[in-house]
């Protein structure tokens, strides 16, 4: 099993009146950067990569960063360069992108560029993986919405070929046009990084994962919706002639742990009382209308089982209260004792091969987040490890998302191969 660790970074600052439970409703794309304290950001920023250097230290496989853009309930707006940062200050965890939003890219060869040298940097540890980003995205970046999936397509397709071809070479697409590509990076992973694709709402984003064979992770959603989004995956695999199973599929929830079953709960709650985020259940603020209507960004009838959790209320700060999110286990808080049966309901209920522990968010301290950290390596990462091994929850650096077999006996076979050749 891969196990990775994941904030979203928000912007934790009391005095702005947009933090904890009582504060202002944040809503997307209204809230005037005037607010913003230059050292308040610039020691979250410090922060969180000296909270993602401890996870790799406490026994992490993976970093997991993500993007948003013009908001403050996330700090990652420009994602690539704290990956480039901790390519260089890290030495053993994957840094796993998900992921770059391709469709608000007008010049992908730059995006080629970028994760190359990363993964050059961080010698062969990028996951680079794609999102094609929401409405705000679309909005802050003057993207046209209705062009969004065949400009991340077609930005897909382009960005593997300028890694695997060897220029110079044309590319006459119907949204990109380069005369010269040849670019002088590329990646140190051969043929390229490996590539995800993590996802709430889109079927046809999902479907295109399951066709390409990327492994496909599911963001903070409830098990039995998940557990029908992953089948259509699993369906859309034995549809096209191979079978996919845990190297395919990765999880992320909310996972705290402490001391003792009352500061779990105290610093759990935490989760629903930062600067409110879309994405956190209970705590997601007020919507923005123009923004969830963009014409042509996502079909409206070809949605995924988890759709409806994910976008059920957007209209006020608490609207599922953390008690809900505990008993559905899309909170899982407590001490190693109680953490770990619930960790191994959810990888017996979802079987997946990758799992992220979604923590140190909301209105969580650095304190928080390292007690938790340490914990998480003291204890519920080595018993995770063995819960997978019993369960066989193969990750994709196991077994080959694309073939299914494990990776050793791939290379035996091929070089037997080669030697018969």
């Amino acid at each position: 099993m891969f196990i990775g660790h994941f904030t979203e970074r928000p912007y934790q600052d009391p005095k702005s009146g947009y933090f904890g439970a009582t504060g202002l409703p944040i809503k997307d794309l209204t809230l005037s950067n005037e607010i913003y304290d230059a050292q308040v950001g610039s020691d979250l920023y410090n922060r969180y990569l000296d909270e993602r250097v401890y996870a790799e230290e406490i026994g992490f496989d993976g970093i997991m960063l993500n993007e948003h853009h013009s908001t403050p309930f996330c700090m990652g707006g420009a994602m690539n360069v704290e990956a480039s940062i901790l390519a260089k200050i890290t030495n053993r965890a994957k840094i796993v992108l998900l992921g770059n939003i391709l469709p608000i890219w007008d010049d992908p060869l730059w995006l080629v560029e970028q994760l190359a040298m990363i993964d050059m940097i961080s010698r062969g540890r990028l996951v680079s993986g794609w999102v094609r980003g929401t409405g705000r995205e679309s909005v802050a970046h003057n993207s046209p919405p209705p062009y969004n999936w065949e400009r991340f397509q077609e930005a897909h397709d382009f960005i593997v070929k300028a890694w695997t071809t060897p220029g110079p070479f044309r590319w006459e697409g119907k949204h990109y046009n380069y005369r010269y590509v040849n670019p002088w990076v590329s990646p140190y992973q051969k043929p390229h990084p490996p590539i995800w694709l993590p996802g709430v709402v889109s079927r046809d984003s999902l479907v295109w994962a399951a066709t390409n064979r990327i492994p496909y992770i599911m963001l903070a959603t409830k098990l039995g919706p998940t557990q029908e989004a992953f089948q259509i995956y699993h369906d859309t695999a034995a549809e096209l002639g191979y079978e996919s199973g845990p190297q395919n599929i990765g999880y992320l929830w909310k996972v705290h742990v402490d001391e003792t079953e009352e500061l779990a709960d105290e610093v759990g709650r935490k989760f629903v009382q930062g600067p409110s985020n879309p994405f956190l259940a209970g705590n997601e603020g007020t919507a923005n209308p123009a923004l969830l209507g963009l014409p042509g960004l996502t079909s409206r009838r070809r949605v995924l089982p988890t759709r409806d959790a994910a976008t059920a209320n957007r209209g006020g700060v608490l609207s599922t209260s953390y008690e809900e999110q505990v008993e559905n286990y899309t909170v899982v808080s407590g001490t190693p004792d109680t953490v770990i049966p619930k960790i191994k309901h959810v990888l017996e209920t979802l079987r997946p091969g990758s799992v992220f522990f979604w923590d140190g968010d909301g209105a969580m301290t650095h304190e928080d987040q390292m007690r938790s950290l340490r914990l998480m390596g003291e204890y519920v990462i080595p018993a995770v490890r063995e819960i997978a091994d019993e369960l066989e929850l193969k990750s994709p650096f196991e077994i080959d998302p694309a073939t299914g077999q494990p990776f050793e006996e791939k290379t035996a076979a091929t070089e037997a191969q080669s030697a018969a050749d």
